[in-house]
């Protein structure tokens, strides 16, 4: 019930401080709407459903490029967290390629991918990818020996030991890294959707 209510107050706190920095502001409407004025532009794009339209389109168009990022990443980590030769060479470019933040790459996709839905896509992948790959490779690199030696113990070779007895063994410490990506590709959906996309969420309506 406390809980319940410091949401509440926190809302209502918001909307307080949204209201009078309208009044006291002077800006533009078009550029700072009231509270009153966006909940009834809100109304409007629901009544018409293209907001519901617009939520279906982004749902789609993030599932598409989280799951197609995600895959990719989980099977890449675990081949490259298995093969630690192979990841000492790769890591460096990991490690600097990772930081960038997936809107510094608008223009290389624009340049190879055009204007319109691949953008988007691209940008959520990017997003998803270099958490879940170095999660996977951290755990895959520091999975207990004990898993191993039973797995040979047993005759288990290659690829079954990283599909069967590897993934199984790393999920949970991998499960982190999706969350995270989760969380950074959501983000990005948005402004992924403002280049050229037709619909969805960052589709600007006039």
């Amino acid at each position: 019930m406390k809980k319940i209510i410091h949401i509440l107050g926190a809302a209502l706190l918001l909307l307080i401080s949204w209201q009078a920095l309208v009044l006291l502001g002077g800006w533009n409407e078009a550029l700072l709407p009231s509270p009153a004025r966006t909940a009834a532009g809100f109304n409007e794009l629901l009544a018409d459903g293209i907001l519901v339209a617009d939520i279906q389109s982004s749902l789609s168009r993030f599932a598409l490029g989280y799951l197609s990022s995600v895959l990719l990443a989980i099977a890449l980590g675990l081949i490259l967290g298995w093969y630690q030769q192979i990841w000492a060479f790769l890591n460096p470019i990991a490690q600097v390629l990772r930081p960038i933040s997936p809107m510094a790459w608008l223009p290389f996709i624009v340049l190879f991918f055009g204007i319109g839905e691949m953008p988007a896509l691209v940008i959520i992948f990017i997003a998803a990818f270099f958490p879940v790959l170095l999660a996977t490779v951290a755990a895959v690199r520091n999975i207990s020996p004990v898993y191993l030696k039973v797995a040979r113990n047993f005759g288990i070779r290659q690829p079954a030991i990283l599909t069967k007895i590897v993934l199984p063994a790393v999920f949970p410490s991998i499960a982190t890294g999706l969350h995270l990506a989760l969380g950074t590709a959501w983000v990005f959906l948005v402004a992924g959707e403002m280049v050229g996309a037709q619909s969805g969420l960052g589709f600007p309506h006039h």
